[in-house]
């Protein structure tokens, strides 16, 4: 599908972008467009692949007429770009707004205006009952893509969504913290040992947004199936792997926002989610507001309905927690003794 074709990614210079950058720049796509308002980071890129289908594109979300002009001639957005960080979004909460929620509406815009042909909104478990700013803008961000997709021709435009937990030794998570406070001799900080969350690594990430990409209809969210782990379980299983299994650990509370765990999916979407094996599909609710012209039967179904989530899913254990970090490159150069951090 991306043979000859143009690629945008908002937010490339993150995490997420490099990762579909090592996937698919040495395929035969046509071209890949970084879009992000950090030229630091796009001139680290630009020596890094140093290759000609890579192009760069300066501007913000929240900039209308940035991406409108970089969306201009693309057939395919993966839109990543966003504020993540849970504490700082609840200290800011009005730029968590204008970049997660507004910077979508101004992305999908430009998208209707460019003919864009697919586009996946990139989400986030936080935004299943959202206790924080970062979750309630993160599901606002679902709420738009799902309004700007009604009446949209699944033949011309396509605008669907992803949501996912944490993505494992992603920029600003807590295992790149974790190895660097090991190595510092450091105790590792905990915020509570029996928080758990869903464990993804970026491959994981990619893949589900490349199903959502090749399945999705418009409004359509796509949820990969994921074991969950605890704090506790996940730095005892970097301790073992770094040779340190008696390394302290200090208990220092949960962060602003903070949930003990994390769903995946309500029990409202829970009960009309269409199960695909390793994934879900939540389709949009369709209807209009003229409420008589339906029969209500969802009451019964949402009764019987559980969330998805961190507490309820596969949860690992020590070991299973090793085996899914020696999927990560970092950890498999640490293993062989080498100094390695995730952007190696």
């Amino acid at each position: 599908m991306f043979k000859a074709k143009k690629l945008l990614i908002t937010g490339g210079t993150g995490s997420f972008g490099n990762a579909v950058l090592k996937r698919f720049l040495h395929t035969d796509i046509a071209e890949i467009r970084i879009f992000s308002r950090d030229e630091k980071k796009q001139d680290d890129m630009r020596k890094r692949y140093a290759n000609s289908k890579l192009k760069f594109y300066i501007g913000d979300v929240r900039d209308y007429q940035s991406i409108l002009n970089a969306s201009r001639g693309v057939d395919y957005i993966f839109h990543a770009a966003a504020l993540k960080q849970v504490p700082s979004c609840e200290f800011h909460p009005m730029e968590a707004v204008k970049t997660n929620i507004c910077g979508t509406e101004n992305l999908l815009e430009a998208v209707i205006q460019n003919g864009v042909r697919r586009v996946v909104c990139l989400s986030t478990d936080k935004a299943v009952y959202p206790i924080n700013a970062m979750g309630i803008s993160k599901a606002m961000m679902e709420k738009v893509m799902v309004a700007k997709s009604r009446g949209l021709d699944d033949s011309t435009t396509v605008i669907c969504g992803t949501r996912y937990g944490n993505v494992m030794a992603s920029r600003g998570s807590v295992i790149p913290l974790f190895v660097e406070q090991i190595r510092e001799g450091q105790p590792l900080s905990i915020t509570d040992p029996n928080m758990t969350r869903f464990m993804m690594t970026l491959s994981d990430a990619v893949d589900l947004v490349l199903y959502a990409f090749e399945h999705g209809r418009n409004g359509d969210l796509f949820v990969q199936k994921a074991p969950a782990a605890t704090v506790h379980t996940l730095a005892k299983a970097l301790t073992y792997m770094m040779g340190k299994p008696d390394h302290p650990i200090q208990v220092i509370g949960t962060r602003h926002g903070e949930k003990l765990y994390e769903a995946l999916l309500s029990r409202e979407e829970m009960a009309c989610a269409e199960d695909r094996g390793g994934y879900y599909r939540i389709p949009p609710d369709l209807r209009d507001l003229n409420y008589s012209k339906f029969v209500e039967q969802g009451e019964e179904r949402i009764s019987r309905a559980e969330d998805y989530n961190s507490h309820n899913t596969e949860r690992l254990d020590v070991d299973g927690m090793q085996r899914l970090l020696l999927k990560l490159d970092f950890m498999q150069a640490i293993q062989r003794g080498e100094h390695a951090t995730p952007e190696e």
